[in-house]
């Protein structure tokens, strides 16, 4: 994939993130998702792409926009796999709270799991503990390998979890092993990817979250050089029969990274919307300008750039306006 795709995939994100800043803290999470949807899909047609969406917000009579199977970008370009999550974090955007993103990852044709809207247990690492550590090991193993690969004691770990009743009992078994512990109110994707930033001081990321966030999370974490392992958690027939229709041969299979994202190049931007670990937030400036901050990765070469963008808005909508 051509490299100028990565700053064309973080002009998208970014237009998530300015169409849905306008809905923080007003307590309306269908509008800020449908603001940013809209703002992603426009904005795709003018990137050089044949792209495919295999990570979206829904079946199309689901979702009328981003939705499984539909074609997005300008069609002139390679032909791609779109993974998107135009608001992740409605809930956290509608009130104000951190850790809401715009995200957008793109793969070779054929490269990222399609999966279903369910649960997935996951274990997510930076590179230093990537092939140290199994999902399917108890975690008092998993912190004994981690501590061990890492040159620290096991109380000298951080693990991140989402704060959530199902993980009750995970939490008392981390604390059980003296961890620290940094508690998620939200935002699976950036909760995964921070333990592959050494700056966010997150050893390792586990729980259970949605399985598309998962294959979101094991992009970026491709361009750091982090693991993601995964397994979905089916509660059913009908979810067993989903992941079949989805070309998931065997639903209870350990994931693995090459399951997840493949081994071909992939792009991943993200800009953030209210504040986190990984981005800060939009922010209004003086002036009618508006400040946002995204992270674009590239697998193919490791780089990873942040960017601090200043919008003039009056100007930037007569030029769109123009452009239409």
């Amino acid at each position: 994939m051509d490299r100028q795709l990565a700053l064309e995939i973080a002009r998208v994100t970014e237009a998530g993130a300015l169409a849905s800043a306008s809905w923080i803290g007003r307590g309306d999470k269908h509008s800020a998702d449908h603001a940013a949807t809209s703002a992603i899909r426009e904005m795709f047609d003018s990137v050089p792409i044949d792209g495919t969406v295999v990570i979206g917000e829904g079946e199309m009579d689901e979702a009328p926009m981003l939705y499984i199977g539909e074609k997005v970008g300008s069609r002139l370009g390679p032909e791609v796999d779109v993974a998107v999550d135009p608001l992740e974090g409605t809930e956290v955007v509608a009130n104000g709270l951190n850790n809401g993103m715009s995200v957008i990852a793109i793969a070779e044709k054929g490269q990222f799991l399609h999966a279903p809207d369910m649960y997935m247990r996951k274990l997510a690492v930076g590179p230093a503990l990537a092939g140290h550590v199994s999902l399917d090991d108890p975690i008092e193993v998993t912190l004994e390998k981690a501590a061990y690969a890492l040159g620290k004691s096991v109380e000298d770990l951080t693990v991140m979890i989402l704060q959530r009743e199902r993980h009750s009992d995970l939490v008392q078994a981390l604390r059980n092993n003296g961890v620290r512990i940094k508690l998620l109110d939200h935002g699976d994707v950036s909760g995964a990817i921070v333990s592959a930033i050494p700056e966010c001081g997150v050893d390792m990321y586990v729980g259970s979250g949605g399985a598309p966030e998962g294959v979101l999370a094991a992009a970026a974490l491709r361009c750091l050089g982090g693991e993601l392992q995964g397994r979905l958690m089916v509660e059913n027939e009908q979810q067993y029969a989903r992941c079949l229709k989805m070309g998931i041969p065997n639903p209870d299979a350990l994931l693995t990274m090459k399951d997840l994202v493949g081994s071909g190049d992939v792009i991943f931007a993200a800009t953030g919307i209210t504040n986190s670990d990984l981005l800060n937030g939009v922010r209004h400036l003086p002036g009618q300008r508006v400040e946002t901050h995204s992270v674009i990765m590239r697998a193919g070469t490791g780089t990873i750039r942040y960017i601090r963008c200043v919008h003039n808005m009056p100007v930037k909508l007569k030029y769109a306006a123009g452009m239409n």
